[in-house]
């Protein structure tokens, strides 16, 4: 995916190095045995998809069609490469 540049935005960045956090918050709370702040962790990393999606939809993330329009180009390179 790195060549449609998936994931290379700060929204992408922001919502999962927040979920990272929050992953090794539970994580560490569950080797402690301490529930709560294990759902508390679990909390960050959903907290971590809301501000992700939430940066997307402010312009700060990937366009739907950006994919596409990458995989046209690599095709049109690769048949101008044949040629």
């Amino acid at each position: 995916m790195a060549g449609s540049s998936h994931g290379h935005t700060p929204a992408a960045w922001t919502g999962v190095s927040i979920a990272f956090i929050g992953f090794c918050v539970s994580g560490v709370f569950m080797v402690m045995a301490v529930p709560a702040g294990f759902w508390a962790g679990m909390a960050i990393v959903v907290l971590g998809g809301v501000v992700g999606r939430l940066m997307s939809s402010m312009g700060m993330g990937q366009t739907k069609d950006a994919h596409l329009e990458s995989l046209r180009e690599q095709a049109a390179q690769a048949a101008a490469a044949r040629s």
